[in-house]
């Protein structure tokens, strides 16, 4: 049985939660046995929002040994698994540190505060034989695992062109110190940066215009082009300065040689050159749940997580930097190192 630790029992952290939950309830070998953060009495009273909602409000967590110290729980507890939600700039040497002491680590996204801690992090698993997994959920989400598909088999021809949204309404807390979140650019468009490395590679180069809306953020609006040599037309805006009840928003447009692929509010529509258009029969289940359970299948199973090694997870932070560079210099193209 695989004894896991959860640091951070924020938004993420409840989901992260939830999931645990199921799969125990599902019967998995697995126990979280432990919950651990700085503010765990106040928190397991106390409700959280974020861009999906939690299964729970409020949460009991009377079965569960709690923590507000990382180190009290790590020396009290014997742990296979520490799952790690805490904010960007405490990951890379947390988790290098867990790694070291043994502990197979799920790590939220973004991987890390820089490409530089990102590469430190994937060596270092690599180096221990520990298991890392970064939560990029969205190589986990039901429509984007069916987009993937369509690019690899080829069952409508080459993509042309693309683009990918993300919005919502601005966050709180930390992550409006771009110091500690890197902003909008590095924790939100980040998700869909990293899909078009999933989907296509690495670009050759990148151009992106951005824009600081939020006093004492980073670039809170981005539009980023991704050049590859077949001239495929691809672009991902990210945005969380939607006013109102505009709510959040994910979607995307794919062109195919012969079909497009629209997802929104959930729903994946497919249109084939010179056929009816159908919706795509996708799993309910939410990337966070199958994420979690690939991981723990992965450790459980000592198999490698092919689908989201650390070392792709590092490559979407050297795409996310040449982001930086370009929006800096007001959106020429940069180069991919």
């Amino acid at each position: 049985m695989l004894k896991i630790g959860l640091i951070g029992f924020g938004f993420m952290g409840r989901m992260h939660f939830d999931n645990y939950v199921r799969l125990m309830e599902e019967g998995a070998d697995i126990k979280l046995v432990a919950v651990c953060d700085m503010q765990i009495e106040q928190l397991k009273h106390a409700k959280t929002g974020g861009n999906i909602a939690t299964g729970s409000e409020f949460y009991d967590l009377t079965p569960y040994r709690l923590y507000d110290d990382i180190e009290n729980m790590l020396s009290s507890e014997e742990l296979d698994v520490v799952d790690l939600t805490l904010p960007t700039d405490l990951h890379a040497e947390l988790a290098c540190g867990l790694l070291e002491r043994g502990c197979h680590v799920l790590c939220e996204k973004p991987m890390a505060r820089s490409a530089e801690q990102g590469r430190r992090m994937a060596e270092t698993a690599a180096r221990t034989g520990k298991t890392l997994m970064i939560g990029q959920c969205l190589r986990f989400w039901p429509a984007y695992e069916y987009l993937k598909a369509c690019v690899e088999d080829g069952r409508y021809g080459a993509v042309t062109a693309g683009y990918f949204f993300r919005g919502s309404d601005a966050p709180q807390g930390w992550f409006l110190n771009g110091e500690r979140s890197g902003g909008c650019m590095l924790d939100m468009h980040v998700h869909d940066t990293d899909i078009v490395h999933w989907l296509f590679g690495k670009p050759e180069r990148v151009s992106s215009i951005a824009r600081n809306v939020i006093p004492g953020s980073a670039y809170d609006a981005v539009s980023t082009n991704y050049h590859y040599p077949d001239g495929k037309v691809l672009n991902a805006q990210a945005d969380w300065t939607l006013q109102g009840d505009a709510g959040f928003s994910m979607t995307f447009r794919v062109n195919f040689e012969r079909a497009t692929l629209l997802f929104a509010n959930g729903e994946l529509n497919v249109h084939p050159a010179g056929e009816p258009g159908f919706t795509a029969d996708l799993s309910p289940d939410m990337g966070y749940y199958r994420e979690i359970k690939y991981f723990l299948n992965a450790v459980a199973g000592g198999t490698p997580v092919s689908v989201c090694s650390p070392e792709s997870a590092a490559g979407t932070l050297e795409i996310i930097e040449a982001e930086i560079r370009s929006a800096d210099q007001g959106g020429i193209p940069v180069a991919i190192p």
